[in-house]
């Protein structure tokens, strides 16, 4: 009788399954961008990638439209949902809902093709391919 009283006063100090999974942070829900003398929002669900050129970060939407962000790469990668994106290499920052296939590529590196056109090849790495395989697979 005795434990049972103590299991149930003291059943709140077990947590829940749901509490002792690593959570995953919430994120950006939109980026503040400056284009043709205005203020504009970009929802996240509207970016397909975001890249670096001439050490600008740019965030290319689904729609093809552009738009320059005063972010790094780095700073953008830790603002977003980390089951949304994925840092392909020190260009590329993807969504998954772009990614169209992935491919074997040369030394075990892995080719992402995505559901729109894109000008480079987004390659990932043999250290990080197993990584982005997993997060493909587990959404």
């Amino acid at each position: 009788m005795e434990a049972q009283s103590f299991l149930q006063v003291n059943s709140w100090s077990y947590p829940d399954d749901q509490l002792t999974k690593p959570t995953s942070r919430v994120g950006k829900k939109s980026f503040l961008v400056f284009r043709n003398n205005r203020y504009l929002t970009v929802s996240t669900d509207t970016i397909a990638f975001f890249y670096v050129k001439n050490e600008y970060s740019i965030i290319v939407c689904f729609d093809l439209q552009e738009y320059i962000v005063n972010y790094s790469l780095e700073y953008i990668q830790n603002t977003l949902p980390e089951l949304k994106f994925f840092r392909l290499n020190r260009q590329y920052l993807i969504n998954f809902n772009a990614v169209k296939e992935v491919e074997h590529y040369f030394a075990r590196k892995l080719l992402v093709k995505l559901i729109i056109p894109v000008a480079e090849k987004m390659v990932v790495s043999k250290e990080k391919a197993s990584t982005f395989l997993h997060w493909l697979a587990n959404r």
